[in-house]
This record gives C-alpha cells, structure tokens and sequence, in this order.
C-alpha cells in the first residue's frame, strides 16, 4: 500500500516526461471510472474493456490509484514511432 507516489518513481515508468505522465494517469483514471460505473449500471461489461483497479490502495481518488499503479509497474505505454 502506498500513500503518494514520489514524482522520480513515477517518471521512470513515462519515460521521463511529466506530460507522458499526466496523459497515462488521466486515461487510466477514466477507465477506473467506467469500470466502477459499469458495475453501477448492470451492464456487464468485460474485464478487457474496463479493467479493475490493479492495486490495493486506501485511496478513493481515481487519479492516485492510477499513480499508484504507475508506480508499481502496473501499468505501461507504448510511445506511438
């Protein structure tokens, strides 16, 4: 369990670029949502369209539990060539 991810463990994993990093964390922040939502809605969706949170976290925000997973590897990009 983490509580605030530091900024250099976080980098590391958006290849060096806070921007990167704001863009990861914010679409994975997204998908947590729908994924909560789906389960509000009885929709049934699966698990590749809207995939739980991959950690165990105190944290309610959907932007921390995305840092979260950054900082532990849970979660990666590829750079589009």
């Amino acid at each position: 369990m983490m509580d605030r991810p530091r900024i250099d463990e976080l980098l590391v994993h958006a290849g060096s670029s806070r921007y990167m990093l704001a863009m990861i964390a914010a679409k994975r922040a997204r998908q947590i949502n729908n994924y909560y939502n789906s389960l509000g809605d009885g929709l049934g969706m699966t698990m590749e369209e809207f995939p739980p949170p991959l950690v165990t976290t105190r944290s309610k925000n959907l932007l921390t539990i995305s840092l979260e997973e950054i900082a532990e590897g849970k979660i990666g990009f590829e750079r589009p060539e």
